[in-house]
C-alpha cells in the first residue's frame, strides 16, 4: 500500500497542477476583464494554457503523426504505423509508405525504454523514411499492462530483440539508439551462436553505454553512488488503482521526468517562462518549437521495477556486457560469437549522457568481426539528442550511416541503393526542433 499511495500521491499532485492551470485560463479568459486592459489577465491566462498543457501531456501518450513522403513523380505518399508483432510489453511496428514500392533498405529502430515513448524517436524516422523501409520497437507504458502478465528484466528485453530480429529477416540493419544499445549487441551474439541466418547485416549503436566506466557522467556516477537497497527504497512504487496495472511495481515516469528536469532545471525553467510572455504578448502558437519539443519530452511512461532495476546493477554497477559476462536464461552470452554482421558506432563529443568512450567500446567486444566491417564515428559538437534526431543526425549522421549499410548490403547493381554522402546533401527537417540545445538532458 505505502507504494501505491506514493504513486497517487504524484500522480494527485500532476492533476492539481493541471486543474489549476485549467482553472487560471478560464478565470482571466472571461470577456468582462477585457474592460480592464491591465496586463495581469494576460499572463495569468498564457500561464493556465502553458501550464494545463504541459501538466496533461504527462499522461497522454503522443501520435506519430509522420508527415506523408514525397514520391518522384511529386505524389505524396501516406505513411501507415501497422504493428507486425504484439507482445504485452511492446510492438514491433511498421512504418508502411501508400502505393510505394517496397525500399531495398530495412532498418529497424530499436527505441529506448527510458521513460519516454517512441515517439520520441519521430524525427528519426520521418528523416529515414524516403530511403528506408524502417520499423521500430514501440515499447508500453508499465503501468497499463496487468500484474499477470508476469515480469519485465533486460533478459526478457534482450530476447524481444531477438525475436523481433529474427522475424524481419537477415537483410535487416538493426539501429539501437542509447540504452537499448548493449542488448542488441547481446541480442546479435545470441541469433550468430543459435540462428546465424536470422542475423541482421548491420548493427549501428548510437551513444549507447556499452562501457559505462569508459568515461564518466552524472548517470553513471548516479548509478555508482546508491546501492541497490537504497535505489529499490528510493524511486520503486507500485502503480496506483486508476489503471490496469494497478500493484505492478514500476519506476514511475513522474520520477523519471522530475530527474531529467532536475539535471537541467535552469534551463528549463527559462524556457518556460520564455514561452508564457509569449503567450501573453500574443506572439505564441500551438505549432512553435516549445510546443513542439515539450509535448514530447513530458510525455512519460513507467518502466518495469525489474528493468530499471536490473539495467542498473547488470550494465552499470557490475559491466555485464563491458566485460562480455552477461547471461540471459542461465546461459552466457558471447559477445564474440559475432562475425559476420557490420559493426558501427556513434557518439556525440558533447554527450553527457553516454560520453564518448562507452559506445566505440562495443568494437573491441566483437572480436570475431574483421576490422575492415566496423566503423566508428565521433561527431563534433553534439550532444546525446543530436545525434540521433537533432541537425547533426540529419546533416552528417544520417549520411554516415545510410553509406555503412549501403556498403555491407551486397546487393546487386541494379537495385542498389545510391549513396548518400556526410555533409554533401540535405535530409528533410520535419521532426521535433529541441529550443534548449542538442545536449539537452534527455535520458535515453
Amino acid at each position: 500500500m505505502k507504494g501505491i499511495v506514493s504513486y497517487d500521491a504524484m500522480e494527485t499532485i500532476r492533476n492539481t497542477n493541471e486543474w489549476m492551470g485549467a482553472s487560471a485560463r478560464a478565470i482571466a479568459s472571461y470577456p468582462i476583464f477585457a474592460l480592464n486592459p491591465h496586463p495581469m489577465f494576460k499572463l495569468m491566462s498564457a500561464w493556465g494554457r502553458v501550464t494545463e498543457r504541459s501538466f496533461a501531456r504527462m499522461v497522454i501518450k503522443p501520435d506519430w503523426e509522420i508527415p506523408p513522403i514525397a514520391g518522384e513523380s511529386g505524389q505524396d505518399h501516406i505513411v501507415y504505423v501497422e504493428p507486425v508483432m504484439k507482445r504485452p510489453f511492446g510492438d514491433l511496428v511498421h512504418f508502411r509508405v501508400a502505393r510505394r514500392e517496397v525500399q531495398p533498405r530495412k532498418v529497424l529502430l530499436i527505441a529506448p525504454m527510458s521513460g519516454h515513448y517512441a515517439t520520441l524517436m519521430r524525427s528519426t524516422v520521418t528523416s529515414l523514411l524516403p530511403d528506408c523501409e524502417v520499423y521500430i520497437t514501440d515499447w508500453h507504458n508499465a503501468r497499463d499492462i496487468p500484474v499477470s502478465e508476469g515480469k519485465f528484466d533486460i533478459e526478457d528485453y534482450t530476447q524481444y530483440l531477438v525475436d523481433f530480429i529474427r522475424h524481419l529477416g537477415p537483410d535487416t540493419n538493426v539501429i539501437a539508439v542509447c540504452q537499448p544499445a548493449p542488448l542488441a549487441l547481446a541480442a546479435t551474439a545470441i541469433l550468430a551462436e543459435d540462428d546465424p541466418a536470422s542475423q541482421p547485416r548491420s548493427l549501428i549503436l548510437i551513444g549507447g553505454p556499452v562501457d559505462p566506466d569508459a568515461a564518466a557522467t552524472e548517470v553513471t556516477d548516479f548509478g555508482n553512488r546508491m546501492t541497490m537497497g537504497e535505489l529499490e527504497h528510493l524511486v520503486i512504487q507500485s502503480v496506483g488503482f486508476k489503471y490496469r496495472g494497478a500493484g505492478r511495481m514500476v519506476y514511475p515516469g513522474l520520477a523519471q521526468l522530475s530527474s531529467f528536469i532536475a539535471m537541467n532545471a535552469e534551463t528549463h525553467a527559462r524556457a518556460f517562462i520564455d514561452k508564457i510572455w509569449a503567450e501573453a504578448r500574443g506572439t505564441g502558437s500551438e505549432g512553435d518549437k516549445h510546443y513542439k519539443f515539450y509535448d514530447e519530452y513530458l510525455a512519460i511512461m513507467d518502466m518495469t521495477a525489474e528493468f530499471y532495476l536490473s539495467t542498473v546493477r547488470r550494465i552499470f554497477k557490475n559491466l555485464e556486457i563491458a566485460q562480455n559476462r552477461f547471461v540471459v536464461n542461465g546461459r552466457h552470452v558471447d559477445i564474440g560469437k559475432i562475425t559476420d554482421v557490420a559493426i558501427m558506432t556513434v557518439e556525440g563529443a558533447n554527450d553527457d549522457i553516454s560520453a564518448p568512450g562507452q559506445c566505440v567500446a562495443a568494437l573491441d567486444l566483437c572480436t570475431g568481426v574483421p576490422a575492415e566491417r566496423k566503423k566508428q564515428h565521433l561527431e563534433p559538437g553534439a550532444g546525446h539528442y543530436g545525434i540521433f534526431a537533432g541537425k547533426s543526425w540529419r546533416l552528417n549522421i544520417r549520411p554516415l550511416v545510410l553509406d555503412f549499410i549501403d556498403e555491407n548490403m551486397n546487393l546487386p547493381n541494379a537495385i542498389k541503393p545510391k549513396k548518400h554522402r556526410a555533409r554533401g546533401g540535405v535530409a528533410a527537417d520535419c521532426g521535433v526542433t529541441d529550443p534548449i540545445g542538442d545536449s539537452s538532458k534527455i535520458a535515453v
